[in-house]
């Protein structure tokens, strides 16, 4: 696993979700953003920079909640699907969010990239059970 992305509004559960990835040695790269508006625009500053010929490396996981102010978790994916999926088809999305509704789930189930969904917090055991799908997918 090279880069990891973690958007959360909660700055706990972002410092949580660096330290779980560091201790489970997951990663050495964490990136952390507090909305899916910065996320949107981290991507474009991506996707500018591919536009211009630059080589760029770019995060194979997103850890993504769902609920947060400024552009949802699901108003990212929405963004991310119809504008720069073409361009980082190797990224995947875990969902963790502390949402209770079941439509949720069934609904994160039509993104292809949402690999898993899962309740906060952040674990080495979610961590590791991903592993395997993201060799498999990726």
């Amino acid at each position: 696993m090279n880069i990891v992305l973690c958007v959360d509004d909660d700055a706990i559960t972002l410092m949580l979700c660096t330290a779980t990835i560091k201790n489970a040695q997951f990663s050495e790269e964490i990136i952390t953003l507090f909305n899916g508006q910065e996320a949107i625009e981290f991507y474009e500053c991506l996707f500018q920079k591919i536009l211009n010929g630059e080589s760029i490396i770019s995060p194979h996981l997103i850890i993504l909640d769902l609920n947060m102010p400024l552009v949802s978790g699901w108003e990212f994916l929405d963004e991310f699907m119809e504008k720069y999926y073409p361009s980082f088809r190797h990224t995947k999305v875990v969902i963790l969010s502390s949402t209770v509704d079941p439509r949720d789930k069934e609904r994160a189930k039509q993104y292809p990239i949402v690999i898993d969904f899962f309740s906060k917090p952040i674990t080495k055991e979610i961590l590791f059970s991903i592993t395997p799908k993201l060799k498999v997918i990726g």
